[in-house]
């Protein structure tokens, strides 16, 4: 379904080139649920906006369903981490749900069946004439995978979503996804920073390194697929996964810093432009 060859992304500019990506393979067949997991600033958001066709990358492609990704794909959902910036507040819940099916140009008819089994779907059937601006932040998010929902995609990107919600609304949003996952069979690449949310959703999850990014490791995650907050993250097994994913990020930054310490240590200390003795102390004692 999503096919990711040899990705690589370098900016540049006046100063200075950064490698963000660095070679990035991995395959997703249709209706796995895979998440994506990283330090912080490795380079997550960015090969997001590549697979999504928002940025073109220096080497490498996306292919989905077959078709080389040169542009946001019409078969893609995208739901971000920003929630209340991807609402329009004068619009209503509906209004904003509804609104990519008109771009789609769906018959009226099939646009209101779609909103409707959507809302439903996140538990927001009775909010439909509610505001974002009126909404909790939770619930807010919820609308944003309502719209993708109601897209009918093949394909679902959601990068970090739940990152600016409360513990508790994260683990319903959590499970919510998973309960989508079930009904809808769409092929979703979550991504998050978050460790133990990546064992507790993904049937796989795919470790990244600092950056430059590489995949580190690609764990399958063999939990029970009927999974609940309490009895699944208490389990042995789920300690065990967590505690491989963990490991790896975590080797992977000790090699880094060690990198950046030969470095450091490698570069030659620049010369002092001041010659002769060192000046002497200024005098505050006011003799």
């Amino acid at each position: 379904m999503l096919d990711v060859r040899g990705i690589q992304k370098v900016y540049e500019s006046k100063d200075r080139t950064v490698e963000a990506v660095r070679d990035l393979t991995f395959t997703l067949p249709a209706g796995e649920l895979a998440c994506l997991v990283g330090p912080s600033g490795c380079g997550k958001t960015t090969l997001l906006k590549i697979m999504s066709g928002l940025l073109e990358p220096t080497s490498g492609e996306v292919r989905m369903e077959g078709e080389v990704v040169n542009g946001p794909p019409p078969g893609m959902a995208v739901v971000f981490q920003e929630y209340g910036r991807s609402l329009f507040p004068w619009m209503t819940v509906r209004d904003n749900v509804e609104l990519p099916l008109k771009q789609k140009k769906l018959p009226a008819a099939r646009r209101k069946e779609l909103v409707e089994e959507s809302l439903a779907a996140v538990g927001l059937a009775e909010a439909h004439a509610a505001y974002p601006w009126q909404l909790s932040g939770g619930m807010q998010q919820r609308v944003a995978i309502a719209r993708a929902v109601a897209y009918e995609p093949h394909v679902l990107l959601m990068d970090e979503p739940f990152a600016a919600v409360d513990a508790q609304t994260r683990a319903d949003l959590e499970d919510l996804i998973r309960d989508l996952w079930h009904r809808f069979q769409v092929t979703t690449l979550f991504v998050t920073h978050d460790i133990d949310e990546a064992v507790y959703l993904g049937q796989r999850v795919l470790i990244l390194s600092n950056s430059p990014t590489v995949i580190r490791d690609d764990l399958t995650i063999d939990l029970p697929d009927e999974r609940d907050q309490l009895t699944t993250r208490s389990s042995p097994r789920f300690a065990e996964l967590r505690a491989r994913v963990y490991e790896q990020i975590h080797r992977a930054k000790d090699e880094q810093d060690a990198e950046q310490d030969a470095a450091d240590t490698a570069q030659p200390a620049a010369a002092s432009p001041v010659t002769g003795p060192a000046p002497a102390a200024p005098d505050h004692s006011g003799f």
